[in-house]
């Protein structure tokens, strides 16, 4: 079976108060997943807005792929009514 499929990541950035969200939506075929990091600029640090960024972003990343897995395990377990031995 050949098949394929374009999903798309968009990444969602807002800073203030030395603090920077991060919101990442996933847009497949079927549903939408978003996962959601933050970042925090300790007082005492230099605020340098691109380590905020990519920290938040990677926290936001890491967030949707546990969101992506739990969705895949479930979707397993309602299709073979078994708890799926799956390893992230």
């Amino acid at each position: 079976m050949e098949y394929a499929s374009v999903w798309t990541a968009t990444i969602y950035l807002e800073e203030h108060d030395h603090q920077t969200n991060a919101r990442v939506r996933l847009d497949t075929a079927d549903n939408q997943i978003e996962g959601y990091g933050v970042a925090r600029c300790h007082p005492r640090d230099r605020d340098i807005p691109e380590i905020g960024n990519e920290l938040a972003v990677a926290r936001a990343l890491s967030d949707l792929a546990h969101k992506l897995f739990d969705s895949t395990v479930g979707d397993i377990e309602a299709i073979t009514h078994e708890k799926p031995t799956v390893r992230a």
